[in-house]
């Protein structure tokens, strides 16, 4: 960056280099948002994904046909080349017919979190709308869009732009100002597009303009979620599917038949420059966050108690007193080996913290739905996690009840792994055959009143995506004392510490399927006297037959910082104990 002609040539530890001529528009998904599928390719990209990922169908690298891929499909999940016939009420209130295809496309957002401060993609997405809106086009009736941006400026700068009604028109309009779709905050589908999705396992689609897409998190019954640009979820609302080679095929006709193409209703660079040199002001934005926290006639009304302590409320269902503390001694404990523990779950590569913790909408049937209705809490008031994180209770009972989390511990007679926070209760049989399966949470409770440890296995990646804090705090809230993973994500792995889990990895390219481990073993993890950063630590699996599988793993505990964390029992004790000392020193 801070280069000039003349200057003796530069040292750096890294050098990255950028072709710009190889900067493309794309998209992400349909799983993670590090997968970046170039726009020219995506419904080659998409028929893959339909057939490899999601099982239906087979690959083809044929994608003249339009919305549909021609192939045999899985037992009882044949919604036929036609789609599945839905008929509901649309904008204006008429019922409409369509039928509703794999790769159709059921949420379009856009989405505040990375947005607010680039104008430009925004001014494109409204621009795109008034080009469609002009041509009398719309987005398909199945569609459920919404725009959020994350400051009350880009309302402001599309009022003055004169885009609003435009946006408004295609069905894009403002909803709010805050986390919506990337965070699981759509709101629900309509009950005819969730029965359609259900009864012939579709693989639905969402697209949006946030940084999140991973499984479960923006929808239950969507199955496949993209990231893209504002303008790009505005056109893909207008088609109405993934499936369509945006380049080369029309996004959908007018009244009077003609084709319309992405191209015919792209802005150009200058058309966004100059309606963001007459719309966007450094006023507003000095407007309208002057009174960021006054300015909310709702938020002032709530009523506030001063308090130097929080009046923990026992009839709240959001802001509970933590469990951490009880049981915390003055001084730190002696560091015992973990013991006869029993594998929680057995999970694959690329887990994600939503996997973990999810953020989205919480099932009436679940442990954590079950809880809120016990307390007289309507399923309409339910909200998400990501809104009830204060409360432990809840947040608990989520912890790995992601509607998509595939744990192998759940695996049924036919080789099959449900979907969903389920496992085996061992507390209640001893093998894979003969354990019955239950919700994670209830199988947790039992482990804790027999006194039995956990742990959970895992592979490559273990916690990526968002780092929230309830992954590791649920888990340990659950009872695992160790995680046994092929690698972490750097912040959840040290999040684990942080809640004084013990992180763990395999050893020479070892795994679990490696070592043959099913996931009905008990564990004996030996911790050495004293424990260095990073130490090797034997591990000892034993099968139901009595047979063992002995092997060694890396702790990965980084520091010798961290080795104090996890002897403490993580991070709060660390500092409470830290406090607890300070206050008994002589003044």
């Amino acid at each position: 960056l801070y280069f000039e002609p003349g200057m003796p040539e530069l040292e750096y530890t890294d050098v990255l280099e950028l072709d710009l001529s190889t900067v493309v528009p794309s998209i992400a998904g349909p799983k993670r948002p590090q997968d970046r599928v170039a726009l020219t390719d995506s419904k080659k990209n998409w028929r893959r994904e339909l057939a490899e990922t999601f099982k239906k169908g087979q690959p083809t690298d044929d994608i003249a046909s339009s919305r549909w891929l021609d192939g045999p499909q899985a037992e009882g999940n044949d919604c036929g080349t036609e789609g599945v016939p839905v008929s509901m009420a649309g904008q204006t209130g008429e019922v409409e017919h369509f039928n509703l295809h794999h790769g159709d496309i059921v949420i379009a957002a856009i989405t505040s979190c990375t947005n607010t401060s680039n104008p430009d993609v925004m001014i494109a997405a409204g621009l795109v709308a008034k080009k469609a809106n002009s041509l009398g086009l719309t987005r398909k009736p199945w569609v459920k869009t919404s725009l959020a941006p994350g400051s009350k400026v880009v309302t402001e700068y599309y009022e003055k732009a004169g885009l609003t009604d435009d946006l408004e028109a295609i069905g894009f309009h403002t909803v709010g100002y805050g986390c919506t779709t990337c965070i699981g905050n759509s709101g629900p589908l309509p009950p005819e597009i969730e029965a359609a999705a259900t009864s012939s396992d579709l693989v639905l689609n969402s697209v949006l303009s946030g940084n999140r897409n991973f499984e479960g998190r923006i929808s239950p019954h969507v199955k496949a979620n993209w990231l893209a640009s504002p303008p790009l979820v505005v056109a893909y609302a207008i088609a109405g599917t993934i499936d369509i080679d945006l380049e080369n095929e029309p996004l959908t006709k007018t009244a009077d038949g003609k084709d319309i193409y992405l191209r015919d209703i792209w802005p150009t660079l200058e058309e966004v420059r100059a309606t963001r040199e007459a719309a966007v002001t450094p006023e507003q934005f000095t407007e309208k966050y002057a009174d960021v926290f006054t300015g909310n006639p709702q938020w002032n009304e709530v009523p506030v108690s001063e308090s130097e302590l929080y009046p923990w409320s026992d009839a709240s269902t959001y802001v509970q007193n933590p469990p951490f503390f009880e049981g915390m001694t003055d001084e730190v404990p002696p560091t015992q080996p973990i013991n006869g523990a029993r594998v929680l779950c057995l999970l694959g590569d690329s887990v994600t913290t939503d996997h973990i913790s999810p953020a989205g909408p919480i099932a009436e049937d679940s442990p954590a739905g079950k809880f809120l209705l016990s307390k007289g809490v309507a399923k309409s008031q339910f909200n998400a996690y990501g809104t009830r994180r204060g409360n432990d209770r809840i947040m608990t009972r989520g912890t790995f009840a992601n509607v998509r989390v595939r744990n192998q511990v759940a695996i049924g007679a036919d080789g099959s792994i449900p979907e969903g926070g389920w496992t085996r209760d061992f507390t209640q049989g001893n093998t894979l055959e003969d354990a019955p399966v239950t919700w994670i949470y209830d199988a947790s409770l039992n482990y804790k009143e027999a006194g039995t440890p956990l742990v959970v296995l895992a592979g490559k990646d273990y916690g990526m995506g968002s780092s929230r804090d309830w992954a590791a705090k649920g888990t340990k809230l659950l009872g695992v004392k160790a995680v046994i993973a092929e690698s972490y994500e750097r912040i959840h792995r040290s999040n684990l510490v942080f809640m004084g889990v013990l992180p763990l990895v395999f050893q020479n390219g070892q795994n679990a399927q490696k070592l043959g481990l099913r996931g009905d073993e008990t564990f004996d993890i030996k911790l050495p006297d004293p424990i260095e950063p990073q130490c090797e630590v034997p591990v000892v699996a034993t099968k139901p037959d009595g047979t063992t599988v002995e092997f060694t793993c890396d702790a990965r505990l980084d520091t010798a910082v961290e080795v104090q964390y996890y002897t403490n029992g993580g991070i709060l004790d660390t500092v409470i104990r830290k406090k607890l000392n300070e206050a008994k020193q002589p003044a």
